[in-house]
């Protein structure tokens, strides 16, 4: 191995850093590196790739505003789906499990580029996806999630897919994910083994017995995902914790 190309990162919290040696050379641990295209750190939390993405894709954004008036809606339109949107659809299940703070920054972002696009600055963030047929980034991840599991459960993805999302052996066509036992909040229950099997569950029976992927995608998009269970979604009273609410 080249050592120069090496990194080290060791989760956890430790007293001194850590180095391994390699061809004589020592290879010190590191906070945080980047790998294809994802910045990952020491506790997994990804907080500093989401805001590299909301800094890139406000720095995109300012310069889309500088121009809109000089543009008819289908190019704004346009160039806020291939030059701000877009910088949230690479790997993002990577990332799903960040906090609400920059949940917030994200969908900030997201409600300022469509006031570009549309030219409102009254309407609602809610409306202005309802105007747009669009759904919220996090929305949008959890599709993903839900398209993941699909091909999990009819055997079209990689063979590691059915380690991390296992599924449950049925005669029946809308069989589920097995939903793991959990002992913890970060590796267990914030993980896509235990929010997978959670989320399948929520998809629609007459999406759960399209066969082609292609038409499954087609019709997951416009699925919008109701009381889904994950952190972001749940509601939350300091010092009582989450809440569950069936509606």
């Amino acid at each position: 191995m080249n050592p120069e190309k090496c990194h080290l990162l060791i989760g956890g919290h430790r007293y001194q850093q850590q180095f391994v040696n390699i061809g004589g050379n020592k290879v010190w641990e590191t906070v945080r590196e980047r790998l294809l295209g994802v910045e990952i750190d020491n506790e997994l939390d990804f907080k500093g790739h989401v805001l590299n993405l909301c800094r890139t894709a406000n720095q995109k954004l300012s310069a889309l505003i500088r121009f809109s008036s000089l543009m008819g809606f289908s190019k704004r339109r346009n160039l806020f789906k291939s030059f701000v949107e877009s910088q949230f659809c690479y790997a993002p299940l990577v990332w799903l499990f960040h906090d609400r703070a920059v949940e917030k920054k994200i969908n900030r972002v997201h409600e300022r580029a469509l006031r570009c696009v549309y030219k409102d600055d009254i309407s609602s963030f809610a409306n202005l996806l309802a105007k747009d047929g669009s759904v919220t980034v996090h929305q949008k991840n959890i599709q993903s999630l839900a398209i993941e599991a699909f091909k999990s459960l009819n055997n079209i993805g990689p063979s590691f897919l059915k380690d991390i999302l296992p599924s449950i052996q049925s005669r029946s066509v809308t069989r589920g994910l097995a939903l793991p036992r959990t002992k913890s909040l970060k590796y267990g229950v914030d993980s896509l083994n235990f929010l997978s099997a959670q989320i399948w569950a929520l998809v629609p029976s007459e999406l759960k017995i399209v066969n082609d992927l292609k038409q499954f995608k087609e019709k997951i998009r416009q699925w919008i995902p109701v009381n889904c269970p994950c952190r972001l979604c749940k509601i939350y009273i300091h010092g009582v914790g989450y809440l569950n609410v069936i509606t």
